[in-house]
């Protein structure tokens, strides 16, 4: 009997803000992998769930994801990568293709022999999930596969909370969206009440200006790191210096 594949977020970074279903399901799944941007460093999902539950006696199975722009191995469906800064090469995409593929065989190998396994993903599954990487690769290879997805509070949540913002009431239009496609943006600020800007680290200066022309600037937040333990809130990105472009950071706009 195959076993069952869990993904499961695990919020932002505080473990507070993991689900009781999480907690549960990790408790109870005797292999967890968890995914990293470097073959070197550690991985930040782990950290955050060593502080929830103990994971002695679990096995951990890192899975190594380059940091590029990529498309899935689906041909009617694109998935973007960790940090989007230009196509990747054919070697770069050949490497990445690689890691994939050795992350689907062993989450296979594992729930081949009945036992069940969770992929934990920052954040919540469905925004900009690593996961999604293997999971029509995983399902070309054992289409009858049981994979369960368990929803996580997303850093969107999380950032509007801590600034004490509402992102949408009544008939509001919410936009989320990379910022580092910036051939729309302009167009999008002016259109919806509240636009997330995700991955704003590298492109931060460029927004800045832009919100600056537009006489938006003020409507902006900047938070980073939300729900870990050095998260900063800015409600005057004027005040920002390039020492707080962080990966793990978002900008919300919002109309007043």
């Amino acid at each position: 009997m195959t076993g069952k594949l869990y993904v499961i977020g695990i919020g932002p970074g505080d473990p507070e803000l993991m689900t009781l279903k999480a907690v549960r399901i990790l408790k109870d799944t005797p292999c967890l992998f968890v995914p990293k941007g470097r073959e070197e460093g550690s991985s930040l999902a782990l950290s955050i769930v060593q502080k929830a539950l103990s994971l002695d006696g679990k096995e951990i199975v890192e899975a190594y994801f380059p940091m590029m722009k990529t498309v899935s191995s689906s041909p009617d469906r694109v998935i973007r990568g960790q940090a989007a800064c230009g196509v990747q090469s054919g070697e770069d995409q050949q490497d990445l293709d690689t890691k994939w593929k050795e992350t689907t065989e062993a989450v296979l190998n594992r729930l081949d022999t009945g036992m069940d396994a969770a992929f934990i993903t920052i954040g919540d599954p469905g925004i900009y999930s690593t996961f999604f990487y293997l999971y029509d690769r995983l399902l070309e290879r054992k289409p009858d596969l049981v994979i369960e997805i368990v929803p996580g509070i997303s850093s969107i949540n999380a950032a509007a909370a801590r600034a004490g913002l509402y992102l949408g009431l009544g008939n509001e239009r919410i936009a989320i969206l990379p910022a580092n496609y910036l051939d729309s943006l302009e167009e999008t600020l002016e259109k919806f009440d509240t636009v997330v800007l995700m991955k704003v680290s590298k492109v931060f200066n460029t927004v800045r200006d832009m919100l600056n022309r537009m006489n938006r600037a003020a409507q902006a937040t900047y938070v980073v790191r939300a729900g870990m333990d050095d998260e900063r809130v800015y409600r005057d990105i004027g005040q920002v210096n390039e020492e707080e472009a962080n990966y793990f950071s978002l900008m919300i706009v919002r109309k007043r």
